[in-house]
């Protein structure tokens, strides 16, 4: 597995982006262990940008660590700034479920109303239709009903 490499701009406007995070996973005492490993990983996956912060003196051993992280996940290592390291790997695609239950979504619906002297101008009014309503002629929001419909009756022999 090797690290993603990007260019610099890229590499500059990651930094940017990364200015105002804070750290998700600290790197203690005991180093890079493969619980810190999976923590990174799923950090990764949730964010796709992150900072990590080692409680370590020895620059050279930060530095290690950047690099293992970025080999071993496949991310890009973004920046070595004191005891954080920066992080990115592209975030996986989301699957959404297309659920076959699913009702008519509420709607905003402009009505228009006029004035009954011809003087005035027209209200213009904004209104959330529900999935069970329905507007009628004069504006006004109704429950919708379901359709009744007759029983046929079985015919006996």
């Amino acid at each position: 597995m090797a690290a993603i490499q990007l260019t610099p701009t890229q590499r500059k406007a990651q930094r940017a982006d990364a200015h105002h995070l804070d750290p998700v996973v600290m790197i203690g005492a005991d180093g890079l262990t493969v619980a810190v490993k999976n923590e990174v990983d799923a950090a990764l996956n949730a964010h796709g940008l992150i900072k990590v912060r080692v409680f370590s003196d020895e620059r050279a051993r930060r530095e290690s660590i950047l690099q293992s992280l970025a080999e071993d996940l496949e991310a890009a290592p973004i920046q070595h700034i004191g005891k954080l390291l920066v992080l990115w790997r592209p975030m996986p695609p989301k699957e959404k479920a297309e659920r076959s239950d699913r009702m008519a979504g509420p709607k905003i619906v402009k009505i228009l109303k006029f004035s009954k002297s011809g003087n005035h101008r027209a209200q213009i009014k904004k209104i959330k239709v529900l999935g069970n309503e329905r507007v009628t002629k004069g504006g006004e929001l109704k429950r919708a009903r379901r359709r009744v419909t007759s029983i046929k009756k079985k015919q006996v022999d």
